[in-house]
């Protein structure tokens, strides 16, 4: 029953800080990065079709992005696509390509990305503390004696601690390379 909880939690600490590597991506920092524009979808045929279907993503140098679609007649859809997105890149058609050049952050930029990386490592956090919770209420109920139940919470607790200093550390890189100059 115990090893059963354990196994569950080991899981989804590893589903949320895999959920929160997978948000640090879309943080953009002054370097080109293929996720910042992961999951934008564009109009195809009526239908929202993801970006990396309908086009081809490249990184042309450290500060630069090109979308080239196969179909021609789409090139203004992926730039009102990659508008409408909103991740702070003023998207440029050329009737070819689509250019999304990487700006230089500034100080104050920088600062407000750091903010959103802080909100999100702390929403991280705020799901291991619930998954923790979850956790010891199962423990709790299973009704195994005061022993066995006082090592399993510390051994869920151990779990937990492991989790939040892996999101600590990907948020203090992260950190670092926002306010790389």
């Amino acid at each position: 029953m115990l090893e059963e909880i354990y196994a569950d939690t080991k899981s989804s600490l590893q589903k949320a800080h895999e959920a929160f590597k997978r948000d640090l991506t879309k943080i953009r920092t002054g370097r080109a990065n293929l996720a910042l524009i992961d999951g934008i979808k564009v109009e195809y045929y009526g239908a929202p079709t993801p970006l990396n279907q309908v086009a081809a993503l490249n990184i042309a140098d450290p500060r630069l992005i090109t979308v080239k679609p196969w179909d021609k007649t789409l090139l203004t859809a992926v730039e009102k696509a990659l508008v409408a997105a909103n991740i702070g890149i003023t998207p440029s058609n050329d009737g070819e390509l689509v250019r999304l050049p990487i700006p230089p952050l500034t100080g104050e930029v920088r600062k407000n990305l750091v903010k959103e990386l802080k909100k999100k490592s702390e929403d991280a956090r705020v799901v291991v503390r619930t998954v923790r919770r979850d956790a010891n209420e199962l423990v709790k109920e299973a009704k195994v004696g005061e022993d066995e139940e006082a090592r399993a919470l510390k051994a869920i607790q151990k779990y937990v601690d492991e989790a939040i200093a892996k999101i600590d550390a990907d948020a203090a890189g992260k950190e670092k390379e926002i306010m790389e100059v």
